[in-house]
Protein backbone atom coordinates (compact mmCIF):
# COMPACT_ATOMS: atom_id res chain seq x y z
CA UNK A 1 0.00 0.00 0.00
CA UNK A 2 1.57 3.59 -0.88
CA UNK A 3 -0.84 6.20 -0.44
CA UNK A 4 1.15 8.96 -2.60
CA UNK A 5 1.73 11.49 0.10
CA UNK A 6 4.93 9.03 1.27
CA UNK A 7 3.31 6.10 3.77
CA UNK A 8 3.78 2.88 2.43
CA UNK A 9 3.03 -0.59 4.36
CA UNK A 10 3.86 -4.40 2.53
CA UNK A 11 2.58 -7.61 4.23
CA UNK A 12 4.59 -10.66 3.14
CA UNK A 13 2.97 -13.99 3.71
CA UNK A 14 4.96 -17.22 3.59
CA UNK A 15 5.32 -20.62 5.11
CA UNK A 16 7.02 -19.27 8.04
CA UNK A 17 4.02 -16.94 8.72
CA UNK A 18 3.10 -13.17 8.22
CA UNK A 19 5.98 -9.81 8.32
CA UNK A 20 4.24 -6.57 7.94
CA UNK A 21 6.23 -2.90 7.73
CA UNK A 22 5.27 0.22 7.48
CA UNK A 23 6.49 3.58 6.79
CA UNK A 24 4.92 6.75 8.28
CA UNK A 25 7.12 10.12 6.37
CA UNK A 26 5.84 12.17 9.28
CA UNK A 27 6.22 9.88 12.51
CA UNK A 28 8.60 10.68 14.97
CA UNK A 29 10.23 6.88 14.61
CA UNK A 30 11.39 7.88 10.91
CA UNK A 31 14.81 6.15 9.47
CA UNK A 32 15.42 9.64 7.92
CA UNK A 33 15.46 11.46 11.29
CA UNK A 34 17.53 9.10 13.71
CA UNK A 35 20.38 8.05 11.01
CA UNK A 36 18.48 4.37 10.35
CA UNK A 37 15.53 2.98 11.78
CA UNK A 38 14.82 3.26 15.60
CA UNK A 39 16.12 0.83 17.72
CA UNK A 40 14.51 -1.92 18.12
CA UNK A 41 12.13 -1.97 15.83
CA UNK A 42 14.18 -4.39 13.35
CA UNK A 43 16.48 -5.96 16.18
CA UNK A 44 14.13 -9.17 16.88
CA UNK A 45 12.78 -9.80 13.76
CA UNK A 46 13.27 -13.59 13.75
CA UNK A 47 15.58 -15.18 10.95
CA UNK A 48 12.88 -16.58 8.86
CA UNK A 49 11.68 -12.99 8.27
CA UNK A 50 15.24 -11.62 7.74
CA UNK A 51 15.51 -11.89 4.15
CA UNK A 52 12.37 -9.30 4.58
CA UNK A 53 14.23 -6.85 6.34
CA UNK A 54 16.85 -6.43 4.00
CA UNK A 55 14.30 -7.02 0.85
CA UNK A 56 15.70 -3.63 -1.60
CA UNK A 57 11.54 -2.98 -2.31
CA UNK A 58 10.99 -2.15 1.33
CA UNK A 59 14.64 -0.64 1.38
CA UNK A 60 16.03 2.83 0.21
CA UNK A 61 18.85 3.65 -2.83
CA UNK A 62 21.63 3.35 0.23
CA UNK A 63 19.52 -0.15 1.31
CA UNK A 64 18.67 1.63 4.49
CA UNK A 65 15.48 -0.25 5.65
CA UNK A 66 12.09 2.45 4.96
CA UNK A 67 10.29 1.54 8.02
CA UNK A 68 8.90 2.95 11.30
CA UNK A 69 6.95 0.08 12.40
CA UNK A 70 7.13 -3.73 12.15
CA UNK A 71 5.53 -6.78 13.19
CA UNK A 72 5.60 -10.34 12.61
CA UNK A 73 3.54 -13.95 13.65
CA UNK A 74 5.59 -17.03 12.67
CA UNK A 75 2.93 -20.31 12.09
CA UNK A 76 3.20 -21.70 14.85
CA UNK A 77 2.83 -17.63 16.98
CA UNK A 78 -0.02 -17.46 19.32
CA UNK A 79 -0.28 -13.26 18.58
CA UNK A 80 1.62 -10.51 16.61
CA UNK A 81 5.14 -9.71 17.79
CA UNK A 82 7.05 -6.93 17.78
CA UNK A 83 10.65 -5.87 19.31
CA UNK A 84 11.44 -4.35 22.35
CA UNK A 85 11.24 -0.64 21.44
CA UNK A 86 11.14 2.40 23.99
CA UNK A 87 9.20 4.57 22.38
CA UNK A 88 9.26 8.28 22.68
CA UNK A 89 7.45 10.13 25.12
CA UNK A 90 4.50 11.81 25.11
CA UNK A 91 4.10 11.32 20.75
CA UNK A 92 0.40 10.26 20.02
CA UNK A 93 1.70 7.17 17.24
CA UNK A 94 5.42 7.95 17.34
CA UNK A 95 6.11 5.25 14.62
CA UNK A 96 2.79 5.64 12.61
CA UNK A 97 1.20 2.01 12.96
CA UNK A 98 -1.97 3.31 14.37
CA UNK A 99 -2.71 5.59 11.23
CA UNK A 100 -0.94 3.04 8.67
CA UNK A 101 -2.85 0.35 9.69
CA UNK A 102 -6.54 1.55 10.71
CA UNK A 103 -8.01 0.05 7.86
CA UNK A 104 -6.24 -3.33 8.21
CA UNK A 105 -7.68 -3.23 11.56
CA UNK A 106 -11.12 -1.85 10.48
CA UNK A 107 -11.69 -3.44 7.24
CA UNK A 108 -15.43 -2.41 6.53
CA UNK A 109 -16.82 -0.65 3.85
CA UNK A 110 -17.67 2.37 6.51
CA UNK A 111 -14.10 2.99 7.20
CA UNK A 112 -12.37 3.04 3.58
CA UNK A 113 -15.06 5.48 2.92
CA UNK A 114 -14.15 7.82 6.23
CA UNK A 115 -10.76 7.52 4.85
CA UNK A 116 -11.45 8.18 1.20
CA UNK A 117 -12.99 11.05 1.62
CA UNK A 118 -10.78 12.84 4.45
CA UNK A 119 -7.82 12.00 1.39
CA UNK A 120 -9.57 12.87 -0.96
CA UNK A 121 -11.59 15.79 0.25
CA UNK A 122 -14.88 14.54 -1.74
CA UNK A 123 -17.70 12.69 -1.03
CA UNK A 124 -17.91 9.19 -1.34
CA UNK A 125 -20.51 7.05 -2.63
CA UNK A 126 -21.13 4.02 0.37
CA UNK A 127 -23.18 1.53 -2.10
CA UNK A 128 -20.08 2.25 -4.59
CA UNK A 129 -17.93 1.29 -1.97
CA UNK A 130 -19.76 -1.73 -0.62
CA UNK A 131 -20.50 -2.84 -4.01
CA UNK A 132 -16.25 -3.04 -4.31
CA UNK A 133 -15.60 -4.49 -0.89
CA UNK A 134 -18.32 -7.38 -2.11
CA UNK A 135 -15.97 -8.36 -4.75
CA UNK A 136 -19.17 -7.79 -7.31
CA UNK A 137 -18.12 -7.04 -11.18
CA UNK A 138 -17.80 -3.68 -11.59
CA UNK A 139 -20.18 -1.66 -14.19
CA UNK A 140 -19.88 1.60 -15.40
CA UNK A 141 -22.10 3.08 -12.85
CA UNK A 142 -20.21 2.08 -9.92
CA UNK A 143 -16.78 2.85 -11.38
CA UNK A 144 -18.88 6.73 -12.41
CA UNK A 145 -20.21 6.77 -8.94
CA UNK A 146 -16.81 6.60 -7.14
CA UNK A 147 -14.89 8.37 -10.10
CA UNK A 148 -16.62 10.80 -12.94
CA UNK A 149 -13.68 11.21 -14.74
CA UNK A 150 -13.06 7.40 -15.43
CA UNK A 151 -14.41 4.56 -17.23
CA UNK A 152 -14.61 0.72 -16.67
CA UNK A 153 -12.17 0.94 -19.83
CA UNK A 154 -9.36 3.30 -17.74
CA UNK A 155 -9.56 0.63 -15.64
CA UNK A 156 -9.02 -3.01 -17.74
CA UNK A 157 -5.78 -3.13 -16.93
CA UNK A 158 -5.50 -2.51 -13.50
CA UNK A 159 -8.56 -4.69 -12.99
CA UNK A 160 -6.84 -7.39 -14.74
CA UNK A 161 -3.11 -6.92 -12.36
CA UNK A 162 -5.78 -6.71 -9.59
CA UNK A 163 -7.27 -9.95 -10.62
CA UNK A 164 -10.75 -8.26 -9.89
CA UNK A 165 -13.62 -10.46 -10.66
CA UNK A 166 -15.21 -8.93 -14.28
CA UNK A 167 -18.43 -9.60 -15.86
CA UNK A 168 -19.10 -12.74 -18.07
CA UNK A 169 -20.58 -10.95 -21.01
Amino acid sequence: MRNGSGDEYSVVFSAAGAYIRGFAHEAVMSPYGNDGPWPGVLDSVPEVFRRCVREPAFCDEDGMPVVTACLWRETGDDRWRVGEIDYPDGVSDPDGAAYLFARLVEPSPEAFRRFAEDYYEVPVDLQAVRHVYALRPLTPAVVTALNADLSLDDLAGDLTEARYPSAVG
